[in-house]
């Protein structure tokens, strides 16, 4: 992948409103978020990790940073961040990595839920992100934060109107499958590959019997599509079928789902150490005559988010074991983690997540690469 430059900081964060009361802070807003990034990417989990870095890499930070008192105490980023608007560091934050994703574009977005099960607090049940992944950049595009994963429902629009769909093919589970969250995909300009289970028993029921008349030859032989892939790995071996069909003709209520052309059928079987599970799954999609190797495609790199993203975050950054319970300082310390972890993807280097983030802890020279593409840090 060729080098991107990712741009100075100040850019991106210059306009980031200030949360605490003027004449009364002894640090610069952008130097504490500048170091929180550094910390993020160069292994730091939590905010006493992260003034222990700046501090023992002071020096270079001064090359690109004001730091007139010196570098804050983890009091001092805790309660920066828990008054931080995360709306507003998240503009900021997904900004600075759409400079690299838009030169890659955006394709397909997964969105997915996942929680932050060490933010549970004696009042407060666990913290719920809904995140919005673009799979070929492998980058977050956004996030929204709700109470459990029951709110899926009303945070994912929230989230699209967040994003540019124009163009985009949007995959979620089937918690989404809903026809506003269908028609806000379309009104922004995407297409919509949506999961179907029992939450909508009579669309479910429907796709069915659909799928049931294409296999035994009942419909049409221009409108079915089928493709089957088999897969041996680590002792696995797995074989998918599926069946897309573009008629809708026996679907109730079509007209609810906006511009529906297309349902289908994934067939899974998995043998891992002699013994077989088999798994159904049923999908609706918008986009006019999209072939079935496609349709397998986006369906299977839809499960990325949790491989890429959640993974990711829980295995490389820790996310489950982080115990940062103040709602606005666990939704920012999240975004924090996916914007290095976006950044980190970007860099070439064949190492994994894990090892880059020891590396840029190191190294400060990889950490300049991390920031901008470059062996040089624009000064902020």
């Amino acid at each position: 992948m060729t080098a991107t430059r990712v741009g100075s900081i100040k850019k991106y964060f210059a306009k980031l409103p200030e949360p605490r009361v003027r004449g009364r802070t002894r640090h610069r807003l952008l130097d504490i978020v500048v170091l929180a990034i550094c910390g993020v990417i160069a292994n730091c989990d939590d905010w006493s990790d992260i003034v222990l870095f700046a501090r023992k890499r002071e020096a270079w930070f001064r090359r690109f940073l004001a730091l007139p008192n010196g570098i804050p105490s983890h009091d001092t980023f805790e309660r920066v961040f828990a008054q931080l608007d995360p709306c507003a560091f998240e503009r900021c934050c997904i900004a600075w990595l759409q400079a690299v994703a838009g030169l890659l574009g955006l394709g397909h977005i997964a969105i997915d839920g996942k929680t932050l099960c060490g933010s549970a607090a004696s009042t407060l049940g666990p913290l719920h992100l809904v995140s919005a992944w673009a799979t070929q950049a492998n980058l977050t595009l956004g996030q929204v934060a709700v109470e459990g994963k029951s709110n899926e429902i009303t945070a994912i629009p929230q989230l699209l109107a967040l994003l540019d769909l124009k163009g985009a093919l949007v995959t979620i589970d089937a918690m989404g499958c809903q026809t506003a969250i269908a028609q806000a995909i379309v009104e922004g300009g995407g297409d919509y590959v949506l999961t179907v289970k029992g939450n909508q028993e009579h669309l479910l029921a429907d796709i069915q019997s659909t799928v049931e008349r294409a296999l035994d030859g009942d419909l049409p032989a221009d409108v079915v599509e089928s493709y089957s892939t088999t897969e041996c790995a680590h002792g696995r071996q797995e074989e998918r079928s599926y069946v897309v069909i573009h008629d809708v003709e026996g679907i109730r209520d079509q007209e609810a789902w906006a511009h529906l052309t297309t349902v289908g059928m994934c067939y899974r079987e998995r043998t891992v150490a002699g013994k077989t599970s088999t798994e159904v799954s049923y999908f609706i999609g918008s986009r006019r005559r999209m072939k079935v190797r496609k349709y397998a495609r986006v369906l299977r790199d839809h499960w990325g988010i949790e491989n890429n993203l959640h993974w990711q975050l829980d295995i490389s950054f820790g996310e489950d074991a982080s115990r940062i319970q103040e709602r606005h300082a666990a939704e920012n310390f999240a975004l924090l983690r996916r914007l290095a972890l976006g950044l980190l993807k970007q860099n070439p280097t064949k190492q994994s997540i894990a090892r880059k983030r020891k590396e840029a802890a190191l190294d400060s020279r990889f950490l300049e690469e991390i920031l901008a593409g470059t062996t040089n840090v624009e000064k902020v």
